[in-house]
C-alpha cells in the first residue's frame, strides 16, 4: 500500500482564493485548512452565481474531486 502525500497548499493558508467547481460553480473566499484529500475549508466564502449575483455563504467546506482549478487572488 503506497503512503499519501500531502497536497502543497501550505503556500496558500490564509490567502484569498478563487475556485471553479465542477457544475459551473465558482467560489471565493480565505484558506484556513485542508486535509490529505485536498478537501478544502474556504472562509468568508462567497458564491459567484449568474447574472453577476453574489451568495455569502460564510464559511464552506469543498470536496477536493469536486476542484477543476484553484487560483490565488493574493500574492502568494
Amino acid at each position: 500500500m503506497s503512503k499519501a502525500h500531502s497536497p502543497k497548499l501550505k503556500k496558500y493558508m490564509d490567502k484569498k482564493l478563487s475556485l471553479k467547481l465542477n457544475g459551473g460553480r465558482h467560489v471565493q473566499g480565505i484558506l484556513p485548512g485542508f486535509d490529505l484529500f485536498m478537501n478544502l475549508v474556504i472562509d468568508e466564502c462567497v458564491e459567484m452565481a449568474t447574472r453577476g449575483q453574489r451568495n455569502h455563504t460564510g464559511i464552506m467546506v469543498v470536496r477536493g474531486d469536486r476542484i477543476i482549478m484553484l487560483e490565488a487572488l493574493e500574492r502568494v
